[in-house]
């Protein structure tokens, strides 16, 4: 695989990560759509893939919500599976309301959150 776009992957799923990590705990909807964008941008990868299926294992876990922890558990079974066929469902934003097998067009809010996570670091060199 192309080392940049093998570290630009991981660069924009560290961004996702952080964009659910700070948003408020309040914002229950939201830290989700952080969680499936991160999915979308991370599941070509297995640990990026495997990552965001057990942190939305641990959120479902986290916020009570039992059907979605046992969909997790479910596509965490799947994961290795789905890269040795690889078999992968681009775009599928990879929460247990959604078939784990069917590639899906990416949902505009979930595009602009990678499209913010994308864009370049602002770097100071003052």
């Amino acid at each position: 695989m192309n080392t940049f776009i093998h570290d630009e992957r991981h660069r924009v799923f560290r961004q996702l990560m952080l964009g659910f990590k700070t948003t408020g705990a309040a914002e229950t909807g939201e830290r989700w759509a952080w969680l499936e964008a991160a999915h979308v941008v991370g599941q070509h990868d297995f640990s990026l893939h495997w990552a965001s299926h057990a942190a939305m294992l641990r959120f479902a876990l986290q916020t009570r919500d039992m059907r979605e922890a046992a969909g997790q558990v479910f596509r965490l079974g799947l994961v290795p599976l789905g890269h040795l066929l690889q078999r992968l469902p681009a775009g599928n934003p990879g929460r247990a309301t959604v078939s784990a097998f069917a590639p899906r067009p990416v949902d505009e809010h979930l595009g602009q959150l990678i499209r913010q996570a994308s864009a370049p670091a602002q770097r100071s060199f003052f």
